[in-house]
């Protein structure tokens, strides 16, 4: 499986933990899920949804006890209550009644669940004073704007009054406790942590979380995209890929040349320790001659048609702006590191990468549902390489 030792958050604030989309591929020798540990989630209010799941559990061997089915809205966001009352409360009724001994490793979230949860509902009172926090900062926007070169000192005081305001309309709405619906299931086996902010991922490479164990959390995976038919195809294209291996290119998109000993970046997580990360999955790829590995060192992004046979993509960054440069091989995956790729898998015209991709073919794909910032992503050569690795 995709699985989540390139995350270094477990919880999100503004979606910190990214959405995957993708299958769950069991037959890796070590690691690997065994059908019974596998959990599916599927939506009994969204057309295709239950049926998918069945073909999925059939085609994996999955017990057909493991099967959730909830009754939730089909759009792609769901309220907190509904979250909490329609499908956490489900899932943990199931997990407690069948399977006491705690077998289940992981979710598998279906075609139909929503993708994201929306942040518990204001008061009156907290909509009241949101309106009268939002006037404020239109003045203090309108009073910045007017002061001159010569008011500096003036200009500076109202812009920390202004962040001030922000922080207050963003604790006011709970904007930072919007969701990815599938981080927030990783936690379903926990019911008091707090909705705003990090929260450590104990399965993160080199990180101690005392506040979060790796008895708290299962992985979440999800067998999504723009239409059942395409979910049918990644779930056909990843089995036979299993039995004939992943043949193809590699295609690794830095915005940078690769730095010199000297430049190498601090361990700091920023925009160049996340560009070297990129030379250095490609490096092991072909150190390991797993498929040959071509490395763009442009700023520029690769042009379109410019990447055939495609079998595994990372690069950045294309801001909800697919560029075509890559004919997929079956069983394909793909890792644009941008913000909001996976923001949706249905709006018809949207450009985001996640959505994009699954339509052109690949089998698995990982993104945002909303900004993320930089260091929440997956560090490229953790998560790619041991995952090809890992099967």
């Amino acid at each position: 499986m995709i699985g989540n030792r390139g995350f270094q958050y477990t919880h999100n604030w503004f979606l910190f933990v990214l959405a995957v989309v993708g299958l769950c591929i069991v037959t890796a020798p070590c690691n690997a899920l065994e059908p019974h540990e596998i959990l599916v989630v599927a939506n009994k209010n969204a057309a295709r949804s239950v049926g998918l799941a069945k073909y999925y559990m059939k085609k994996r061997n999955i017990p057909q006890t493991n099967l959730v089915e909830l009754w939730i809205t089909d759009k792609e966001w769901c309220s907190r209550q509904d979250y909490e009352e329609r499908a956490i409360y489900k899932v943990r009724k199931h997990l407690k009644e069948k399977d006491p001994n705690n077998q289940i490793r992981c979710l598998v979230t279906m075609y139909g669940v929503p993708l994201k949860v929306k942040p518990p509902e204001m008061t009156n009172e907290e909509r009241k004073q949101v309106g009268d926090l939002r006037k404020r900062r239109e003045s203090l926007n309108n009073r910045i704007k007017a002061l001159g070169d010569s008011q500096k000192e003036r200009a500076k005081k109202l812009r920390k009054e202004l962040k001030t305001v922000e922080k207050r309309i963003t604790v006011l709405t709970r904007r930072d406790q919007r969701a990815s619906f599938d981080s927030e299931l990783a936690l379903v086996l926990r019911d008091d942590y707090p909705l705003s902010g990090w929260i450590p991922n104990p399965f993160f490479m080199g990180f101690k979380n005392e506040k979060l164990s790796r008895e708290d959390i299962l992985l979440v995976s999800r067998l999504d995209g723009p239409s059942d038919k395409i979910v049918k195809r990644i779930i056909d294209d990843s089995i036979e890929t299993e039995k004939t291996g992943l043949a193809g290119s590699a295609y690794f998109d830095a915005r940078w040349e690769r730095p010199t000993k000297s430049q190498n970046p601090k361990p700091k997580i920023d925009y160049a320790f996340y560009d070297r990360s990129i030379y250095l999955a490609a490096g092991l790829v072909a150190k390991n001659e797993i498929m040959t590995v071509v490395v763009n060192d442009k700023s520029e992004l690769f042009k379109p048609g410019e990447c055939p046979n495609a079998a595994l993509y990372c690069g950045w960054y294309s801001l909800a702006k697919y560029v075509p440069a890559f004919s997929w091989q079956k069983g394909a995956v793909g890792y644009h590191i941008a913000s909001a790729e996976c923001s949706t898998l249905r709006s018809k015209n949207s450009q985001v990468w996640c959505k994009r991709m699954l339509e052109e073919g690949v089998a698995a794909t990982i993104g945002p549902t909303s900004e993320p910032y930089v260091q929440a992503f997956p560090i490229p050569e953790f998560f790619l390489v041991c995952s090809l690795m890992d099967g």
